[in-house]
């Protein structure tokens, strides 16, 4: 019976996985891979990946920016700095918290499904594994549901952010339009164009690993073995809070050196 640890330490899975994450990225990004049957896989994905899930992530994302930004309005006034009480709450808030907790949202709500989906057509001998996305039949099945979960997670964080900005202006001004200039002038100072780009190549990054990890560690389960599948999606869910955590280290690393 197969472990977790065999898809997590070995380095020829990580080898494995950093092919198909190249050859599915590419297969993603190109038109010419997306016909009827493709596009209604990646419709499909995006309904269970995104909209399914939305109701549940409005609830968290609202009740979770409600209770950190009045965690910082109070620490900021217990140490005076309430005039930089906004800006913090946007640049935490909005720009780190929200994109991270939105991936690891997707991963414990979908990841699984989609590791263990593909895990499963993985043991029927459906999916004749070559090592490369683009062919045949990886490419029906796999692209479309890569595309539709990185498209859902970049969705459901820019939703987030919707509804963290949202939040912010109606604790710090409440309902009215007074507070609109200053407002304005505080998120034009916190979303620059260094920002925004390392917003959305972190968007990005996390909508691939969400997409791809838990896909291409289901590829590794063991052919007429149900035993492995198991092992096969605990195995993904763990590479995949590992390279979320990697992901958002190395941008504050590049933001801030």
């Amino acid at each position: 019976m197969a472990f977790a640890g065999e898809y997590i330490f070995r380095p020829r899975s990580w080898r494995r996985l950093l092919r198909f994450a190249g050859f599915a990225t590419a297969a993603a990004l190109s038109p010419s891979g997306y016909g009827p049957e493709a596009r209604a896989v990646a419709v499909r994905q995006i309904y269970l990946t995104a909209w399914k899930i939305l109701p549940g992530y409005l609830a968290t994302a609202t009740l979770l920016s409600l209770l950190l930004i009045e965690m910082v309005v109070v620490s900021a006034r217990k140490y005076g700095v309430t005039h930089f009480s906004l800006e913090l709450v946007l640049q935490v808030l909005v720009l780190e918290l929200v994109p991270l907790l939105t991936a690891l949202f997707v991963a414990l709500r979908s990841g699984a499904a989609i590791g263990a989906e593909i895990g499963l057509m993985s043991v029927r001998g459906e999916l004749d594994d070559a090592g490369e996305a683009s062919t045949s039949p990886l490419h029906a099945e796999l692209v479309p549901r890569i595309a539709g979960a990185a498209l859902s997670v970049a969705s459901l964080t820019s939703l987030g952010c919707l509804v963290a900005v949202f939040l912010s202006y109606v604790v710090f001004y409440d309902f009215t339009p007074a507070g609109l200039p200053e407002f304005t002038r505080v998120v034009g100072n916190v979303f620059d164009g260094v920002e925004l780009i390392a917003f959305g190549v972190k968007c990005l990054l996390f909508g691939l690993a969400v997409a791809i990890i838990p896909a291409a560690t289901g590829l590794e389960a063991e052919r007429g073995v149900i035993k492995s599948l198991p092992a096969v999606v605990l195995g993904g869910l763990i590479k995949l809070f590992f390279a979320i955590l990697a992901i958002e280290f190395a941008i504050l690393v590049v933001k801030y050196s």
